[in-house]
This record gives C-alpha cells, structure tokens and sequence, in this order.
C-alpha cells in the first residue's frame, strides 16, 4: 500500500488495510528495523519504503506473479492499460487547457460545446477501461476496487461535479487511474520513465 500511495500515515494505512493502527504501527516498527520504511516528518509527514523496501517489494510480487501462473494475464492487460492511458492523459489535459489564438490557455469551462466533447470522449474510454479492470480484478486480488473506484468518479462527473476528473485531494478519475498505474508498474517490476506510450 505504501508504494502506491508513496507517503502515509499509520491512520491511511489501517483504512486502507483493514488492520487496527496498533497492527499497522507495529508492522511499520519492524520494517522500519529492517530498513524497509522510513518516517519522513517536516512539510510532507508519513511513512514511505525505502529504496531497499521497494526493491524487496518488487522481488515478493515477482514471486506471486509467477507463483500463481499470472503474469501473462497483467502483462496483457498492462498493454491495454497504456494504449487507453495516451487517451486518458489527452481527455484531462484537454478538460484543463483549451488553445486560444494558437496559444494554450487554462480553460475557464467557458465554452460548452469543447466541454461536452471532452466529456464524450471519457465516456467511450470509461466504458473501455472498466472492461480492462474487470479483467485485471479476476486475476488478482491486487487489483480489487478499481472498476468500484472508477464508476464512482465517473457518476460524480455525469452528475455535474467535474473536479472528480482531475482532482488530486479527492478519488478522483486521474487519481484512481495515476495509482492503478503505480500498482502495474510494481507488480511487474516496471518504471514509468521506461514505458511508452501505444
């Protein structure tokens, strides 16, 4: 979890865990000992993995991976993920800028009718991507919640409440899919500054 969120504290962990704080606290201990996390505090305050945690975290996922016979299955829906993430990067850099005069400009959602198309285009691709989590969520547990995640931000931005798109304090659209990307990244042992786009 912590690799996907990057920083937390003990409170986030045992939320998104299901463990009470004192579990989430003494695990943290232990890998703390083990130089696995760290504790940042100052301006941004959490935990993180270390650069030997997240290395030790990608080599027990590996393990699953091929344990479980599995990792055909994410690599296959990895390469879908990044053919649909080119089109989800475009649909929100579009929501937030407009080209005025051949100059791109923050849009002040002035205009409707280039709204609505961009809203249209993350209809068609909302559609594809739920085929695509669906499909990673019956491979692995790992991936449980996505679909859920992303029909809730998607019904918010239908129902009006358009900063569910690209939002970054909410669970927003670009947030579930910025960490989804994390978690294919981690478990098949990729670097977002290595991939391509399809």
């Amino acid at each position: 979890m912590l690799r996907l969120r990057g920083l937390a504290e003990t409170a986030e962990l045992s939320r998104l865990t299901g463990l009470d704080e004192a579990s989430v606290d003494r695990l943290l201990e232990s890998e703390a000992l083990n130089r696995n996390v760290t504790y940042h505090s100052g301006r941004l305050v959490g935990w993180a993995l270390s650069p030997k945690g997240r290395a030790e975290g990608e080599k027990l996922l590996a393990e699953e991976l091929d344990r479980e016979s599995i990792r055909d299955r994410i690599e296959a829906d990895y390469l879908e993920f990044l053919e649909l993430n080119g089109e989800l990067l475009g649909v929100c850099s579009a929501w937030q800028t407009i080209t005025v005069d051949g100059v791109d400009v923050v849009n002040d959602h002035s205009d409707t009718e280039h709204d609505l198309a961009v809203l249209e285009r993350l209809e068609a691709l909302h559609r594809r991507a739920l085929h695509m989590t669906a499909s990673l969520e019956r491979t692995s547990s790992r991936f449980g919640g996505y679909s859920r995640r992303l029909r809730a931000a998607h019904a918010r931005i239908v129902a009006g409440e358009t900063e569910w798109l690209t939002r970054s304090t909410v669970d927003s659209y670009h947030s579930v899919w910025f960490e989804l990307h994390e978690n294919l990244l981690a478990n098949l042992g990729r670097r977002r500054s290595n991939e391509r786009q399809r």
